[in-house]
C-alpha cells in the first residue's frame, strides 16, 4: 500500500506539467515538424536553413577535438557547430548515430517539444515553492508556457527557445533544499553552454548570485566557495571550448550593442502579439528594438491588475521576501539595466549614455542585450502568483489564476497561430534549388569545395549553394553563422580576389562569382582549361574543366563580349542549356524563391545573425531576416 501511495504521488507531481507542456506544444506549433525528414518548412523562416545546415555538415565531418569543430561549412572564417546556432547539445547526442540515421534529418522539431516539455516542467516546480495545490501550480506553470518572448522564437531561433534553462536556475535559487547544490548548477551550466551563449550568461548570472547569497548566509563556507568558484567555470569552459566558442578570434564582438536592446516600454508593447492590448505605434520603435520584445501577455497584465490591492494592503509578504534575496534582486536589476543598455529607450524618447571603448567592446560580445531581460520576465510572473495565493487564498487564486490563463493562450493567439500557420506546409524531404542537373552532378564529383567570391557571411544564395554541397558531400564558404573570425575572413576575400584576378584557381574549388567580378574573371581567364560560364543564372569558373574528358560541355562561353547583357547571379534569364555527347538536356527546374526574400532586408550593415525582427502588427509572425 506504502508502494502504491508513493507512486502515485509521483505521478501526480510529474504528469500534470508534461501533459502541459505536451498539448501546448501540439497547440502552438503542431505535431508536423516531429517528422526527421520533413525540410520543407525550413526555408519558410530565415534561420532554420542555417541550423539544419550547419547539422548535416557536422554530421558528416570527421571526428575532431574539439569535438565542435564544423571545417566544411565555412572552410578558412567559420568552424565551429555553435556559430551555425546547430545546438551543439543535440548534435552532439546525434553525431554517433549518424550513419543509422535518414540522410535528411533534423532534430529541431524534437527539441521544440523539449522546450515545451521542460519549461512546464520548471514552471510547475517554480509555482510548488508557492503553493502545493495542484491546481495552483498547473495554472501558474501555463503563464510560463505561454511567454511570448518564449513562444515568439519558434521555430525561427528554436536554440533561443530554450528558456527552461532560465528556469532551472530560478528554481535552484529559490528552493529550499540545497542538497546537491554545485553538481545541479554544473548540469545547467553545462546543458547552457551547448545551447546557446545568451542562455549560458543569463544563467551564469543566476549561478553567481546564488553563490555570493550561499557566502553571506554561510550556507557555504568560504573555502568551498572558493572552490565552486573556480571549478565550475573550469568545467563549462571545456563544454564551451568543445562547442567550438574559442573558434573566431576577436570576432566574438559584433556592432549592434544599444540598438538590438529592450524599450522600457516592452512589456505592455503586443507588437501584434494580442487581441486585447493595442501595439504602441511602430514610429516610436527604433531599428533593432524588435530584440527586445518582452510583452508579458495580456493574462499576465490582467493577473497584475488583480495583485495590486492585494499588494497594496501589504500582507502578502512579497517585500520581505525580496529582501531576503537582495543579491538575487541586485542581479535582476543589472540584467534590466543591460537590457536597456546605454541607449534607454522609452516609447519613442531615447536617452544616451557615453560608454568608455572597452566596456562598448566588451558589452558587445552579447549585443542583443534586449535578451537579458527575460529572468526578470519569469520573476516577475512568479510574483504576481505569489501576491494572488498570498493575498486572496487557494481558492480565489485559483478562480483568478485560470481566467488570467485563459486568457493569455487565446490573447497570444494573436501571434502563435501565425507560427502555426506557416509551418503547414506540405512535407517534404528537402527543398529545391536551381543547382541540380547533369553540370551540377559533374561538378560535384570533381571538386571538393564550393566557394563564392568574394566570400561574406551571409552571402547571396547561401542556402541554396549550400544545400548543394551538403547533398553532394563538398566544403563551402557559402554560409550564414552568428560570428566568424574577422582576420581569417579578410585573408579568404583577399585570397579569392586575387585568384580572380590572376586567373590562378584552385583546382578542387568550382567558384561562384558576384556578378560585378565578370569583367576581370573574363580578362584574366585561361580559356584552354578553365570554364567561364552561366549555368542556371551563376557565373561560374569552374579550373581545369575543359581538360576533363569526362566532363560535358558548355554551347556557350562568358566573355568579355557578354558583359553587356549579363543578368544577376541566380536569375532566370541568360541560362545555358547543358550538353552531353553532342545533345541537349533540359534546363534545369525554376529556383524557389530565396528564405526571407519576401520580407524585407534588415538594417545595413549586418553581417551576423540570431535576432528576429519584430512581429507583424496583427500577424505575430516574423518580418524577416535574424542577426545573432
Amino acid at each position: 500500500m506504502g508502494v502504491r501511495i508513493a507512486w502515485n504521488r509521483g505521478l501526480a507531481d510529474v504528469v500534470p506539467p508534461l501533459l502541459l507542456g505536451l498539448s501546448a506544444f501540439f497547440l502552438v506549433v503542431g505535431p508536423r515538424i516531429l517528422n526527421p525528414t520533413d525540410l520543407a518548412w525550413l526555408p519558410v523562416f530565415f534561420d532554420p536553413p542555417s541550423h539544419y545546415l550547419g547539422w548535416q555538415f557536422f554530421r558528416n565531418a570527421e571526428w575532431s577535438f574539439p569535438i565542435g569543430l564544423n571545417p566544411d561549412f565555412g572552410l578558412e572564417f567559420g568552424n565551429a557547430i555553435v556559430f551555425s546556432d546547430s545546438n551543439p547539445l543535440l548534435a552532439f547526442v546525434f553525431k554517433p548515430f549518424s550513419s543509422l540515421l535518414p540522410e535528411n534529418f533534423q532534430y529541431i522539431g524534437l527539441w521544440l517539444l523539449i522546450c515545451f516539455l521542460l519549461q512546464a516542467w520548471f514552471a510547475w516546480r517554480l509555482v510548488g515553492l508557492i503553493a502545493e495545490n495542484p491546481a495552483v501550480r498547473l495554472l501558474g506553470a501555463g503563464l510560463f508556457v505561454f511567454a511570448p518572448p518564449m513562444l515568439w522564437r519558434m521555430p525561427s531561433h528554436s536554440s533561443l527557445a530554450g528558456h527552461f534553462l532560465i528556469l532551472a536556475a530560478l528554481y535552484l535559487m529559490l528552493r529550499p533544499d540545497r542538497r546537491r547544490r554545485a553538481l545541479s548548477w554544473v548540469l545547467v551550466l553545462t546543458v547552457a553552454a551547448l545551447v546557446h551563449p545568451y542562455l549560458l550568461v543569463m544563467v551564469a548570472a543566476l549561478w553567481l548570485a546564488d553563490l555570493a547569497q550561499a557566502w553571506v548566509r554561510r550556507e557555504r563556507p568560504t573555502r568551498l566557495a572558493a572552490l565552486e568558484l573556480l571549478g565550475l567555470p573550469a568545467i563549462v569552459g571545456f563544454a564551451c571550448w568543445q562547442a567550438g566558442y574559442f573558434t573566431i578570434g576577436t570576432g566574438v564582438s559584433a556592432a549592434g550593442f544599444g540598438s538590438f536592446r529592450m524599450n522600457l516600454l516592452a512589456p505592455l508593447d503586443p507588437q501584434g502579439w494580442s487581441y486585447g492590448m493595442k501595439s504602441l505605434p511602430a514610429a516610436w520603435r527604433k531599428i533593432g528594438e524588435h530584440e527586445g520584445f518582452n510583452y508579458l501577455g495580456f493574462g499576465v497584465v490582467v493577473l497584475a491588475l488583480f495583485a495590486m490591492p492585494a499588494l497594496i494592503a501589504g500582507h502578502t509578504g512579497l517585500l520581505a521576501a525580496a529582501r531576503r534575496r537582495v543579491i538575487l534582486s541586485g542581479t535582476l536589476v543589472g540584467l534590466f539595466l543591460f537590457a536597456l543598455s546605454n541607449k534607454i529607450g522609452i516609447g519613442p524618447l531615447q536617452i544616451e549614455l557615453p560608454l568608455a571603448e572597452p566596456l562598448l567592446r566588451a558589452a558587445s560580445i552579447f549585443r542583443c542585450s534586449g535578451r537579458m531581460f527575460w529572468p526578470l520576465f519569469y520573476v516577475l510572473v512568479l510574483a504576481m502568483i505569489f501576491v494572488v495565493v498570498r493575498g486572496y487564498g487557494t481558492r480565489t487564486a485559483i478562480v483568478l489564476l485560470a481566467v488570467a490563463l485563459a486568457i493569455q493562450a487565446v490573447d497570444t493567439s494573436a501571434g502563435w497561430r501565425g507560427l502555426r500557420k506557416r509551418l503547414a506546409i506540405a512535407p517534404a524531404p528537402g527543398w529545391v534549388t536551381p543547382l541540380q542537373g547533369p553540370f551540377w552532378d559533374q561538378a560535384a564529383a570533381r571538386y571538393r569545395k564550393v566557394r563564392w567570391v568574394p566570400p561574406v557571411n551571409l552571402s547571396p544564395h547561401w542556402h541554396k549553394l549550400a544545400a548543394y554541397a551538403g547533398r553532394h558531400g563538398l566544403s563551402t564558404d557559402a554560409v550564414y553563422l552568428a560570428r566568424v573570425d574577422p582576420r581569417a575572413l579578410e585573408g579568404a576575400q583577399k585570397r579569392a580576389l586575387a585568384a580572380v584576378n590572376t586567373g590562378r584557381y584552385e583546382a578542387d574549388s568550382l567558384y561562384l562569382l558576384n556578378p560585378n567580378l565578370l569583367a576581370s574573371a573574363a580578362r584574366h581567364i585561361d580559356p584552354t582549361t578553365d570554364l567561364l560560364a552561366r549555368v542556371d543564372g551563376f557565373i561560374l569558373v569552374a579550373p581545369g574543366w575543359k581538360g576533363c574528358r569526362a566532363c560535358g560541355h558548355l554551347d556557350q562561353e562568358l566573355s568579355l563580349a557578354d558583359l553587356p547583357s549579363a543578368p544577376p547571379a541566380g536569375g532566370a534569364g541568360g541560362r545555358l542549356r547543358f550538353l552531353q555527347s553532342g545533345g541537349g538536356l533540359p534546363e534545369a527546374a525554376g529556383e524557389r524563391p530565396e528564405a526571407g526574400r519576401s520580407a524585407p532586408s534588415p538594417p545595413a550593415g549586418k553581417a551576423a545573425k540570431g535576432d528576429t525582427l519584430p512581429p507583424e502588427e496583427g500577424r505575430g509572425e516574423g518580418r524577416g531576416k535574424e542577426i545573432r
